[in-house]
């Protein structure tokens, strides 16, 4: 008997999943005084896994039977593992909205405290969502909210509340937000409270009006109020099949934003109940004046549990804190299939040209954003990196740098976080792979970069990856950070450049540009703005190599005159060399005069230039900024 209690205390320790026919055994062979904290582990494990698997059943057909079934548990006491449950199915099925928020409405009617508890959780939770910027969240969040609002189980100050919070200070994402929360409820919104519905849509016409937004922002906020020509009856209305409450029945709550809020997060453990017989004949009472009695029958009391602890295989640890939400899974005839894509060469080179072909041929950059997000992905884990890829490589290919790519590149970033994040990689693979493009290309491509800079649109914080000395950079790095320079400097001026440079978020991320502590690697860095014509920008870097102690200063000092003069030295010796064989070459055709022209003219320091000087040259050549033979050139990417 003993074994057979810790066989079923040991998987809740741990927290492993127990088949049901497995625990039925092992339940049968334990026996537990009723009333004990044993037995109400036993039964509070049995609550959790009855619910969840109720919750992850429920569709708009079976609607009825799963809140009867509910209604048989003691969800009283288990009102937060109720709610944790729902919240955790909405926010990865979100189709499924209006059919959680349907049941909460009936339960919410018999047992007003488990709505309460829904909507102060997912207020508090959307709270949290927004304050840390996350989008995909709070539009779960906001989803699950709207529905609340159109079953009247929440409020509609709640939700004019949180449209103000979003237009207060407007950008895409607060905006774009705003947006989905008045097409899920603006409906209700027009019908209960239409002078504030109206002051909403006037705001974000004169957000519309004023051009501050994305495009694709834009575009949604006329999709919205074309809606709202048609009256909005198209959208947020409810489905006269899911609204199962009568009227008289239903109760709203009126939570604001701003309220203290307590979450019961407690609810969510276990804790042995001193009055558990007591409570359990209450709802036991409670149960029977909401279902009855005749429908409250033993053997369909197990055989719906029977059915919840099925359907647990294929949600087996929703019983764990963390949020593995993905293994929420409907039946087996809403059950999602997954669709497996066969990501070929020539998949990709469709998706490639798609890009190019919607590029060329669009009359302006904003055109042309638009075309690119409605684009088809191929990989959805990779769709944002693969245009912005494919837009530098179009951009690359260009006789000479087009602003308009650049345009593009600001209105792709804007769009969100995932933009963001790939433009920051594709600036990386670009700056780690640079040596296989030719000079030509890496002019574009520091240009288009320079311009993303300088347009503060994209973070500066992608310099960090940059460390600017002869062992750490290649010649193609350093000519590819020429372009980005003077592109930046073309487009902001010597001026905002030091300024920009000079504040303090940004100065963390370019330490390895412009050194402090390195009496070689400061060196360097002057000499290579210098030679790019950026020799203002050096003027820090100046004082803190005089400032230096003597022996790392020194040091650096003697070490590079030594260099220079055994360069130099060299240099003589090899001319020299090679004038006498010329001049005693059987041909004798070029004079030793002629021979000797070039160093004569010059005094003996000047002979070899440094390493970053540039030279003269003619229209039309190539300009590579440092030693040619030096730059390893490949051919152009298709």
């Amino acid at each position: 008997m003993s074994d057979s209690k810790e066989e079923l205390k040991s998987p809740q320790k741990s927290g492993a999943y127990v088949p049901p026919a497995k625990l039925k055994e092992i339940q049968g062979n334990a026996q537990f005084a009723e009333g004990s904290e044993d037995y109400q582990k036993l039964q509070w494990e049995t609550l959790k896994k009855s619910i969840n698997g109720l919750v992850n059943r429920v569709t708009k057909e079976n609607l009825k039977d799963v809140v009867i079934n509910l209604f048989k548990l003691d969800i009283v006491r288990g009102k937060g593992l109720l709610v944790k449950s729902l919240m955790k199915s909405q926010r990865v099925s979100e189709d499924y909205s209006s059919v959680y928020a349907s049941l909460v409405s009936v339960i919410n009617s018999k047992i007003p405290e488990i709505g309460k508890l829904l909507i102060t959780r997912l207020v508090l939770q959307f709270k949290k969502d927004y304050k840390i910027d996350n989008k995909q969240a709070c539009t779960a969040d906001l989803s699950f909210i709207s529905q609340l609002t159109n079953f009247q189980v929440s409020h509609e100050i709640l939700v004019l509340q949180i449209l103000y919070e979003l237009l207060e200070k407007p950008i895409n994402d607060s905006v774009e937000l705003a947006v989905e929360l008045m097409m899920q409820c603006g409906h209700h919104l027009h019908m209960h409270s239409k002078v504030a519905c109206n002051a909403i849509f006037e705001r974000l016409r004169a957000i519309r009006t004023e051009s501050l937004m994305s495009s694709r922002v834009q575009y949604i906020l006329d999709k919205l109020f074309e809606l709202r020509r048609k009256g909005l009856e198209d959208e947020g209305q409810v489905d006269d099949d899911l609204d199962i409450t009568e009227e008289e029945d239903k109760i709203t709550h009126s939570i604001g934003l701003s309220d203290e809020l307590n979450g019961e997060w407690m609810l969510d453990d276990f804790r042995c109940d001193e009055d558990y017989d007591e409570n359990e004949k209450k709802y036991e009472k409670l149960r029977k004046e909401i279902l009855g009695e005749s429908v409250d029958d033993e053997g369909e009391h197990e055989s719906a549990e029977g059915s919840e602890e099925s359907s647990e295989e294929e949600f087996s640890d929703s019983s764990d804190e963390d949020n593995d939400g993905d293994d929420v899974s409907h039946n087996n005839d809403n059950e999602v299939k997954e669709e497996i894509k066969d990501l070929t060469e020539q998949e990709l080179t469709n998706f490639q040209k798609s890009v190019y072909l919607n590029v060329m041929g669009s009359m302006g950059p904003e055109e042309a954003v638009h075309k690119l997000l409605k684009l088809d992905a191929i990989d959805h884990t990779k769709h944002e990196y693969m245009v912005v890829d494919m837009l530098v490589k179009c951009c690359a290919q260009e006789k000479s740098y087009s602003k308009f790519y650049g345009l593009i590149g600001e209105g792709l970033i804007l769009v969100g976080r995932k933009w963001e994040d790939a433009f920051n990689l594709v600036f990386e693979e670009n700056w780690d792979a640079c040596h296989r493009y030719e000079t030509s290309l890496l002019r574009n491509i520091g240009t288009f970069w320079g311009h993303m800079l300088s347009s503060d649109k994209m973070g500066w914080e992608v310099l960090r990856i940059i460390k600017l000395t002869q062992e750490d950079t290649s010649s193609a790095q350093r000519i590819l950070l020429k372009f980005v320079f003077l592109r930046i400097r073309s487009e902001l001026g010597v001026n905002e450049l030091l300024t920009r440079l000079n504040e303090p978020y940004i100065k963390s991320f370019i330490q390895g540009l412009f050194p402090e502590t390195s009496a070689e690697h400061i060196r360097f860095s002057i000499n290579y703005f210098t030679a790019i014509g950026l020799g203002r920008l050096t003027e820090d870097m100046r004082e803190t190599l005089k400032n230096l102690p003597d022996s790392d200063g020194e040091s650096g000092r003697s070490s590079s005159r030594s260099s220079s003069y055994s360069s130099g030295k060299s240099s003589r010796s090899s001319s020299r060399s090679l004038s006498r064989s010329s001049s005693r070459s059987p041909s004798r055709s070029p004079s030793r005069s002629s021979t000797r022209a070039p160093f004569t003219d010059q005094p003996p320091h000047s002979r070899k230039k440094p390493r970053w000087t540039s030279s003269s040259r003619a229209p039309g050549s190539r300009d590579y900024g440092t030693n040619a033979n030096a730059i390893p050139l490949g051919p152009k990417r298709g």
